[in-house]
C-alpha cells in the first residue's frame, strides 16, 4: 500500500510538460489524473487528462481503464486542499452516484479518495496543493472540457517550457521559444538563447536578450559566458521579469545553463542544483564536457569542488 505526498501545482506543470519523442501524456501507464469534484464543476473545466471518479454507496470508485499498479504517476485533486493534515468525516450514502456539493466539497475529498488509491498503486498518491483552484489560476492554458481525448490529439500536444523558480525562471527548447502563445502565457519578458538559431523575439534587444552561440557539440565550452549569463538572469529577477532559457532541444546546453546559474544563485553545489533541474527536466542529457565546466564553475562559486563527478548522478 502506498502512501499520500503532497503535490505542489508547479511538480504537476512539470509533469504534463515531460517530452521523449512525443509529449509522455501519450503512455497510457504515465500519469493518473483524478478529479474528486462534483460533476457540474468537473464538466465546466478541469485539468488536462483528468478523469473524474465518482461515489458509489459512499464509496470513491476508481477508472476501470487505468492500471494504477503500473502508473507512473497518480494526482488526485478537488477543490482546494491545501495540507494532509485533515481529519475527514465519515459519509454514509446508498446512492449509486454521489453528487451533493456538500460531500464532494467537504475539505480533504482529494485525500479520501487518494487513500483508497493508494491500495492499489506502488507509487506514493499525489495530493495537488490548493486543488483545482489554485492549479487553474496559475495555469490556465492547462484547463479543458475535454473529457476523452484520442490517441492522435495527445499525439498533438505541444508542452510547455518547464518551470524551475516558480513563475520566473523556465527552461525549453528552441520551438517553445518560437511560440508566441507560450511567451503570452507564461509571461516571458526576457531569453537565454543557448544556440546558434536565432528566434523572432526580443532581436537587436540586449536588455531583453542573452543570445550565447554555442554549438551542440562534444566539445563546447559554456564556461566562460557563465558569469555573464547569472548576472542577466540576477537582473531580471530585480525587475520581476520573467526569463526563458532554451537550447535547439533543451536537454544539454540550456539544462547546464540553468544548473549553473542555480549554483550562482542558491550558492549550492552541483550535485544538488542538477537534482533540481532533473526533478523539472526529467529527460536532460549532459555532455561530459560541460559537466566538466560545471565542476568548474563550482569551484568558482563555492570555492572547492564539492560534487565528484564520477557519481551514477552524473
Amino acid at each position: 500500500m502506498a502512501g499520500l505526498a503532497l503535490c505542489e501545482p508547479k511538480e504537476l506543470y512539470n509533469i504534463l510538460n515531460q517530452v521523449t519523442k512525443l509529449s509522455r501524456l501519450t503512455e497510457p501507464n504515465y500519469l493518473c489524473l483524478l478529479d474528486v469534484r462534483p460533476k457540474q464543476d468537473y464538466d465546466e473545466s478541469h485539468v488536462i487528462t483528468a478523469h473524474r471518479v465518482k461515489k458509489k454507496a459512499g464509496q470513491y470508485v476508481l477508472p476501470e481503464s487505468v492500471d494504477l499498479e503500473c502508473v507512473r504517476y497518480c494526482v488526485v485533486y478537488d477543490s482546494n486542499t491545501l495540507t494532509l493534515d485533515v481529519n475527514l468525516e465519515a459519509h454514509d450514502d446508498n446512492s449509486e452516484d454521489l453528487e451533493s456539493d456538500n460531500n464532494e466539497l467537504h475539505c480533504g475529498a482529494a485525500i479520501e479518495c487518494g487513500r483508497v488509491v493508494s491500495q492499489h498503486t506502488r507509487q506514493p498518491v499525489l495530493i495537488l496543493k490548493g486543488g483545482y483552484e489554485l492549479f487553474s489560476a496559475m495555469y490556465h492554458f492547462f484547463r479543458t472540457q475535454k473529457i476523452i481525448w484520442m490517441p492522435q490529439e495527445l499525439d498533438a500536444f505541444k508542452p510547455y517550457p518547464f518551470e524551475v523558480l516558480d513563475g520566473q525562471v523556465y527552461l525549453g527548447n528552441f520551438a517553445q521559444a518560437c511560440d508566441p502563445q507560450i511567451q503570452k502565457d507564461l509571461k516571458i519578458k526576457a531569453h537565454i538563447n543557448v544556440s546558434t538559431e536565432s528566434t523572432p523575439f526580443f532581436v537587436g534587444d540586449s536588455d531583453r536578450l542573452l543570445h550565447i552561440q554555442v554549438r551542440d557539440s562534444v566539445d563546447c565550452i559554456l564556461f566562460p559566458f557563465l558569469r555573464l549569463l547569472c548576472h542577466f538572469i540576477e537582473v531580471h529577477l530585480e525587475l520581476d521579469s520573467v526569463i526563458l532559457i532554451f537550447s535547439t532541444r533543451g536537454i544539454n546546453r540550456s539544462c547546464a545553463a540553468t544548473i549553473a546559474f542555480l549554483m550562482h544563485h542558491h550558492s549550492q553545489s552541483l550535485k544538488r542544483s542538477w537534482s533540481l533541474v532533473k526533478s523539472c527536466q526529467n529527460s536532460m542529457i549532459l555532455s561530459r564536457t560541460l559537466v566538466l565546466q560545471l565542476s568548474q564553475w563550482e569551484k568558482v562559486v563555492l570555492g572547492d569542488v564539492i560534487t565528484d563527478i564520477q557519481e551514477p548522478f552524473c
